[in-house]
């Protein structure tokens, strides 16, 4: 598999085209909603999505976000929240009708059969759950750093039951936990923010398993354009 140096810079094609199962999407934008996620995380970043590579199939997003622009690759709707988006068109999306700049970090080691068979089972269990609302997705933030001590059962147990809403961060640590690419401690899914998947921080990864820096996503005049004609022509704040 091609690889790049960290912080180096390459063209949504050539990163559609070495997309493996596992790699880490990173977006970070300037609105005022933007600004406030990465003040309040402490980040440069507000959104991360993680790559979903199947046969047969063209190269997968899967991420939480308030938007319906796009189809669910999985359920054939559109919906909010919890969404298996087509990679390239998520992308072209996201900057061109939120204005983000788009990061990859590409996961060091190929995922197994087993891996790949518990995302699936995680997909299944997580489409379409619901994207939380502003308070409530503040609220469970700031739940994410309480002492242990404080927390509930369901807080501390990575996946247990069934998430009533979900962000995109918590939807990627769930994930990668569910498939062994992120060790299963006691800290809840909340703990997670799309900055602790950013190179500056530090995810409990699993033994072996290790991310590139980041690698600087390019999006050229047509890649822009299609991604306006996909999310219409009006610009919105990003749905994150």
């Amino acid at each position: 598999m091609p690889t790049y140096p960290a912080r180096s810079q390459i063209t949504l094609d050539d990163a559609v085209s070495i997309a493996r199962t596992g790699d880490l999407w990173i977006f970070r934008g300037s609105s005022g909603a933007d600004r406030a996620i990465q003040a309040l995380t402490n980040a440069p970043v507000n959104h991360v999505g993680m790559a979903v590579v199947l046969d047969d199939l063209p190269p997968l997003m899967w991420h939480a976000e308030l938007g319906k622009t796009l189809p669910d690759m999985w359920t054939g709707r559109h919906q909010r929240g919890v969404q298996l988006h087509d990679l390239r068109s998520a992308v072209q999306v996201w900057s061109a009708r939120y204005g983000q700049r788009a990061w990859l970090r590409q996961i060091s080691v190929p995922v197994s059969t087993e891996q790949e068979d518990q995302l699936l089972r995680t997909v299944a269990r997580l489409d379409g759950t619901p994207f939380p609302s502003t308070a409530k997705l503040t609220g469970r933030w700031f739940a994410g750093r309480l002492p242990l001590s404080r927390k509930t059962a369901r807080d501390r147990v990575p996946g247990g039951g069934g998430l009533e809403s979900a962000y995109c961060a918590e939807v990627v640590a769930v994930t990668m936990e569910e498939m062994g690419l992120l060790e299963q401690r006691r800290r809840g899914s909340n703990w997670y923010d799309p900055g602790r998947f950013w190179s500056g921080d530090r995810l409990p990864l699993a033994p072996g398993v290790d991310f590139g820096g980041e690698i600087e996503v390019l999006l050229d005049d047509e890649d822009l354009a299609t991604g306006r004609a996909l999310g219409g022509t009006a610009s919105a704040a990003p749905p994150e």
